[in-house]
């Protein structure tokens, strides 16, 4: 079920990804405020067919396959799926996704027709290239690790070595402290939902086993990820409009 969520939502959402202009957003949701699986894609960075997924949903269904086929999670296999879904002679293999394309070239035309391959896969597709035992990169930081968490999480919800297990699979794209600390907090908000369902109280939940001493799997930046809770905390009473970008970023 939280797989195919997982999957369903980034289908769903597609067609608006990553429209950072606050207002033509506004305009777009003001004439279909219910804009699931939208037929005319907003999108301004590339165009899929409507019913496909974002990179970030691709790669969670590449995690699921992996974890299915495998029984668990089997990093060499994880690459090598990886690998093949995203690298050369796939749907992401194109001149604008190539990671070795010139920076000091030509700027693509925008949107680009088919999938965006984000800066993590190309790292990922370098690092595999140089023949580097850890693949993942080491300078992102972006929502990936958590957008495609679920099936990693709900295959090892409530085991022991759960959060050992995402942070195994997150660092083979991602590799970064930050991203890593971020994706398993967020990996502890699932887990309680799985195991314990609706929870108004899950915030303190998780920022109490974030403050454990003897918490699983510690991270150096848990401080920081704790007060960035915190933030969100303080500010749950109000709407999206009033919190971005004045508190948080629209990033």
């Amino acid at each position: 079920l939280y797989e195919n969520c997982t999957c369903d939502s980034s289908a769903a959402a597609q067609p608006l990804h990553w429209v950072y202009d606050l207002q033509k957003l506004k305009g777009i949701l003001a004439q279909d405020p219910n804009p699931e699986f939208r037929s005319e894609s907003a999108n301004p960075f590339y165009r899929r067919q409507t019913g496909q997924q974002s990179c970030y949903g691709d790669q969670a269904y590449v995690l699921l396959e992996s974890l299915s086929e495998c029984g668990g999670l089997n990093v060499d296999d994880l690459k090598q799926r990886t690998l093949k879904f995203f690298g050369p002679g796939s749907e992401y293999d194109t001149p604008v996704n190539d990671p070795y394309r010139d920076r000091n070239g030509p700027r693509p035309q925008l949107p680009i027709e088919g999938p965006w391959r984000q800066a993590s896969l190309k790292s990922f597709l370098k690092n595999v290239d140089a023949g580097k035992e850890e693949t993942g990169c080491e300078t992102d930081c972006q929502i990936d690790g958590i957008a495609k968490l679920a099936p990693i999480v709900a295959f090892y919800a409530g085991q022991p070595d759960m959060l050992e297990k995402v942070e195994q699979a997150i660092r083979v794209t991602q590799n970064n402290d930050e991203c890593v600390a971020e994706t398993l907090a967020a990996a502890r908000f699932l887990e309680h939902f799985i195991l314990t369902g609706p929870d108004p109280n899950v915030v303190d939940v998780v920022l109490n086993q974030l403050s454990d001493p003897s918490r699983k799997q510690p991270q150096d930046l848990d401080k920081a990820v704790i007060g960035h809770i915190h933030q969100v905390k303080e500010n749950l009473s109000k709407r999206p409009q009033e919190l971005i970008p004045a508190v948080f970023p629209n990033t």
